[in-house]
């Protein structure tokens, strides 16, 4: 599986551990950066280009999820949900990592990198990467709805 992954300077620590972890566990990581420390750096732009290339990527058929993290997680998220298609869902324990990716298929995790431990952070995208969408008809239809009033602005109940 391909995995995006993008930081701030906050996450950047955290980022560099999980290229390290997951390449060696078999995952394609693709870094969006950035490439350095840089405390007044903008998350937006790296956030986005992961996970446009999440989208563009499973356009394509490739098997990929993404990962965008910051101090807190929650503007890396805000912003990889501007790009349509993306569903990123923040994390805090591994029960949502799991149900992030059974009931909302999410295509990228956003975790606070000041809010867990190296080792908690890793443990919730490992079991991110590694849980299958259910297809249950319901969360199907649920996420169809998203699609739809992200398509056309339309909200159907």
């Amino acid at each position: 599986m391909r995995v995006h992954i993008a930081t701030d300077h906050a996450g950047l620590k955290l980022s560099s551990h999980l290229i390290t972890a997951l390449t060696a566990s078999g995952y394609d990581m693709v870094d969006h950066g950035p490439a350095s420390f840089d405390p007044d750096d903008d998350y937006p732009a790296f956030c986005i280009k992961a996970a446009t290339a999440v989208v563009n990527d499973q356009e394509a058929g490739v098997e990929t999820l993404g990962i965008v993290l910051g101090g807190s997680g929650n503007g890396e998220q805000i912003s990889a949900n501007k790009v349509k298609g993306v569903r990123a869902a923040l994390v805090w324990n591994v029960d949502t990592a799991v149900l992030a990716r059974q009931h909302n298929n999410a295509n990228v995790i956003a975790v606070g990198g000041r809010q867990h431990s190296v080792e908690e952070a890793t443990q919730l995208i490992r079991a991110f990467l590694a849980e299958p969408f259910s297809n249950a008809e319901r969360h199907e239809r649920r996420i169809g709805q998203i699609t739809a009033y992200e398509t056309d602005g339309e909200v159907s109940e």
